[in-house]
């Protein structure tokens, strides 16, 4: 609990943390309403949670990059583990601390949820799907840009990185890049990578479907990026 506390109001004892929280929430709104929110004439939030996980592939590394390369840089990580404190301890406390932040950009996005309640009568259990889909999403691109926090003390090279593995996790099932592989690729290793896409899982919690299948992916993959965070971090 106090690494939780430590972490999570750090990142409101400077501006870089309403600024981060403030452009998300623009970014977000912005372009759902730019892509027809009023003019489709649904109550749904289908213009939100289309480019969301294009936005959380740069969100996510903003808000995560500093988790333990910070700690590096400053020379407190070697302060950190001389306190009665675990490492898996700190791993998950920290990573629980970037999650509630990240919690908390999401919610205000929820303006737009009661918006559309006011304005129509739209499915409560679509849109609740769809922010459990977006939260277990930034879960694992956070475990991801953990992983590239703890490898080096630059907070730029840790953004970099994670910025490109979360795009490239997110591009390996889309229906784009099957069109530019075409016949040259089995159609079975299309399949399995479609499995491992963060968008093709997204989209279908955004339809308001529950799959255990996405489950499974999402809580598989953090927990085994969070696993490989600890073992970086203890050698």
């Amino acid at each position: 609990m106090p690494i939780f506390k430590k972490e999570f109001f750090g990142y409101f004892r400077s501006p870089v943390g309403y600024v981060i929280l403030a452009v998300f929430h623009i970014m977000v709104i912005g372009l759902a309403l730019y892509s027809g929110y009023y003019s489709r004439g649904e109550a749904s939030l289908n213009t939100l949670f289309q480019p969301l996980p294009w936005i959380l592939i740069v969100f996510i590394p903003a808000v995560g990059m500093r988790l333990w390369a910070e700690e590096k840089r400053s020379g407190s990580i070697e302060l950190l583990f001389t306190l009665p404190i675990s490492p898996r301890s700190a791993v998950i406390a920290k990573f629980l601390a970037a999650l509630a932040f990240i919690g908390i950009g999401l919610a205000l996005t929820l303006s737009l949820a009661f918006t559309t309640g006011y304005l129509g009568d739209p499915d409560w259990g679509v849109m609740f799907s769809g922010y459990i889909g977006a939260l277990l999403t930034a879960s694992a691109f956070l475990s991801i840009t953990a992983v590239c926090s703890a490898l080096t003390k630059n907070q730029v090279i840790a953004f970099v990185i994670s910025v490109m593995i979360c795009l490239f996790a997110t591009l390996m099932g889309s229906d784009w890049l099957a069109q530019f592989l075409g016949s040259s690729v089995p159609t079975a290793a299309l399949d399995f990578l479609r499995l491992m896409s963060f968008e093709q899982h997204f989209d279908t919690m955004a339809k308001g479907l529950i799959d255990i299948s996405a489950l499974s992916f999402y809580i598989t993959l953090t927990i085994a990026c969070l696993g490989l965070n600890l073992i970086v971090i203890e050698r």
